[in-house]
């Protein structure tokens, strides 16, 4: 280290002992992303954005939104435990976490230094961007990340899984197990 200077990034590392006898501690930091949705159902498209996510950051909170004004197939529980399900062979730790309010505020809470968000095509990008510039100006230190959808999953919504479910369709090419699962048990209660 160089006279008169202050600590390096190479020391902070080292452990070196720097100017005026003061000790540089490693410290090493989990970079956390947040991402929100209903996901009801969680489909092959949510799931290709965590896996996205899971490369990029240490730890994915998956924020599910619950809403009184809305009427969900799936209850919360039934999501959770759909998503800890399919991110079970994750490299990355993944959360699940619920939210009622602002997505800004929910990454805010996780402590997450972004927000991603899965873009299949142009509509998602315009909405996204507008999305983004509000969570700008009410969060500037939480970045928004856009993953775009793989090709073979950019058809797939939820409303469509839905819809096709309640038709008494096969949507096993479009959620994974778990998902397929709980839309049956929750198109049969739906039934009675």
């Amino acid at each position: 280290m160089r006279k008169g200077h202050g600590l390096g990034p190479r020391d902070l590392f080292s452990g070196r002992v720097g100017g005026g006898g003061k000790i540089a501690y490693t410290v090493e930091m989990t970079r956390t992303a947040l991402y929100s949705g209903t996901f009801d159902p969680l489909t092959y498209g949510h799931l290709d954005v965590i896996r996205q996510g899971a490369a990029l950051f240490d730890r994915v909170v998956v924020a599910i939104g619950v809403h009184p004004g809305k009427s969900p197939w799936l209850t919360f529980e039934e999501r959770r435990d759909v998503i800890a399900a399919a991110c079970a062979d994750l490299p990355a730790t993944i959360e699940v976490a619920q939210f009622d309010g602002l997505a800004v505020a929910a990454a805010r809470d996780a402590g997450a230094c972004a927000i991603l968000r899965g873009l299949r095509d142009a509509t998602d990008f315009d909405y996204e961007m507008q999305m983004t510039g509000m969570n700008g100006a009410m969060a500037p230190d939480i970045k928004t990340v856009f993953l775009p959808a793989a090709p073979g999953l950019r058809h797939i919504s939820g409303t469509l899984v839905r819809q096709i479910v309640a038709l008494g369709g096969d949507v096993s090419a479009f959620a994974p197990p778990a998902s397929v699962e709980a839309l049956q048990r929750a198109r049969q209660r739906r039934e009675k």
